[in-house]
């Protein structure tokens, strides 16, 4: 067998289980049914099967069409739109983690407080600002710990993040079970066909961003598109069966979240608090207390760490292994003697500390604050898949100049129809996202949305400035 052969060895059931660990999270579980409470089991089979599936193949198609490029969408949008479409792509794929980078170290503080305290009020007791500041120091360490490399947390980060999955995948089993095997009271109760319909106004078009953020991301496993033993079968195949785990797993968990909580009550800090509640109360189930959610805790706060500083290493290479010197200046170029881009990472310190300290100068409590940045993310996150149906669309229109052993869409008019639906419905769900989940038009709702607005803008413009700035420095 020769080497290429033998890097051709995964199978579709391989690619699946790869993409879905990458992909799927409990809290995607947990956030939406905070968002829709059981009508979310209709929101997800439409948002999987319209959405999530063609996105996924489109994916396979594009990493196996450039299966020697290194950026990952900036790859294919620089060999099908060219490098300054490119560099946008590389630009996004950065510049929306910050608001990612800004909440992680709350989700820390979080998990710490119920692993320690066995509740979630640790972040109730002090002022928004004392804790967002407490936030920045975190952050801050672990800027400086990610400089130094990442090796030992990477490790940490995969043993924990498998323990926070294989838990997850446990509550939904033993959530369902419960009520027949503990006598758990059901807490949604008259369940029936109506309590999964959504009423399709404006309130639940604003929830919909985190649907798309929760699919997300199926362009991290491009690079196992051309491993499979045969593309053109096994990963459309592995992609079906992701998403039926992706179904299973979302319908049954927002199911056994109705069982626990009732949809037509949620709990307003469930965003914040729910994961924990549900290992609580599952915990009280089963008679064991609370060792469900402080194993599920501490899991959290280890896979939280290594994410946190893996996220702010891993997108500013991304940006810049790959920079072309027309768009990136030379300055966040310089490199230290470990290889750290020093300045790259000054840029990323000032741009999450901001967004850190001066929204909690205008937003009332920490679960305000923790729901207004988890849903900035929402909308943000997902601008970065723009570019993957981008550059699907100028695949279909230049495909008889590339080869793919993996073909989504052979033809070309119906390739290019169903990336323009899935862009078109990103951008709608990222627009609709801008607006507040508030009841009420009162003065945090207008902060909070202008907020949306101007991070958003803010984050956008300055990828518009630093070509100026580069092109300066070439006249110098």
């Amino acid at each position: 067998m020769n080497s290429s052969e033998e890097q051709k060895q995964l199978r579709w059931y391989n690619v699946a289980l790869i993409a879905f660990v990458s992909v799927w999270g409990f809290g995607n579980v947990v956030n939406n049914y905070a968002n829709q409470g059981l009508t979310v089991i209709t929101s997800w089979i439409l948002i999987i099967g319209l959405y999530f599936i063609p996105y996924a193949l489109m994916v396979g198609q594009l990493g196996s069409t450039f299966k020697d490029g290194k950026g990952g969408v900036s790859s294919w949008i620089k060999e099908t739109m060219g490098p300054t479409v490119a560099f946008f792509a590389a630009w996004t794929y950065w510049v929306v983690h910050v608001p990612y980078l800004a909440q992680k170290p709350q989700g820390i503080l979080i998990a710490l407080g119920w692993a320690f305290t066995g509740t979630g009020g640790l972040t109730d007791r002090y002022s928004p600002l004392a804790v967002q500041s407490v936030t920045l120091i975190i952050f801050l360490v672990f800027l400086w710990v990610a400089s130094y490399g990442l090796t030992s947390l990477k490790r940490i980060g995969t043993i924990a993040g498998l323990a926070v999955f294989i838990m997850s995948l446990l509550y939904i089993l033993l959530a369902i079970t419960a009520p027949a095997i503990t006598g758990a009271e059901i807490a949604t109760k008259n369940i029936s066909f109506k309590t999964f319909i959504p009423d399709f106004n404006f309130a639940y078009f604003t929830t919909i961003s985190m649907l798309v953020f929760a699919v997300g991301g199926a362009e991290k496993i491009s690079p196992y598109v051309n491993q499979t033993h045969n593309p053109a079968r096994e990963f459309p195949r592995g992609m079906i069966t992701l998403a039926i785990m992706v179904a299973i797993c979302a319908l049954l968990g927002s199911f056994a979240m109705g069982l626990m909580f009732n949809s037509y009550d949620i709990p307003k800090d469930l965003k914040m608090n729910g994961q924990y509640y549900a290992f609580q109360r599952l915990g009280q189930y089963y008679g064991i207390g609370n060792t469900f959610m402080i194993l599920y805790a501490i899991a959290n706060t280890l896979a939280q760490i290594s994410a946190l500083a893996f996220s702010i290493d891993a997108p500013l290479k991304v940006l810049l292994s790959d920079a072309d010197r027309r768009y990136i200046p030379d300055a966040l170029l310089k490199m230290n003697q470990r290889g750290t881009p020093v300045n790259g990472y000054w840029m990323t310190g000032i741009l999450v500390g901001i967004l850190i300290i001066i929204p909690a100068l205008g937003i009332g409590n920490m679960n305000s604050l923790y729901n207004w940045l988890l849903d900035l993310n929402s909308i943000v996150m997902p601008l970065r898949y723009l570019f993957v149906f981008l550059a699907f669309m100028a695949l279909m229109r230049l495909s008889d100049k590339f080869h793919s052993e993996y073909h989504f869409v052979k033809n070309r008019t119906w390739g290019f129809i169903i990336g323009l639906w899935c862009f078109v419905f990103t951008a709608f769900a990222c627009f609709m996202g801008m607006f507040p989940k508030v009841e009420a038009y009162t003065g945090e709702w207008y902060f909070q949305f202008m907020l949306n607005i101007v991070t958003s803008g803010l984050l956008i413009a300055l990828g518009l400035i630093l070509p100026q700035i580069a092109k300066r420095n070439r006249r110098a």
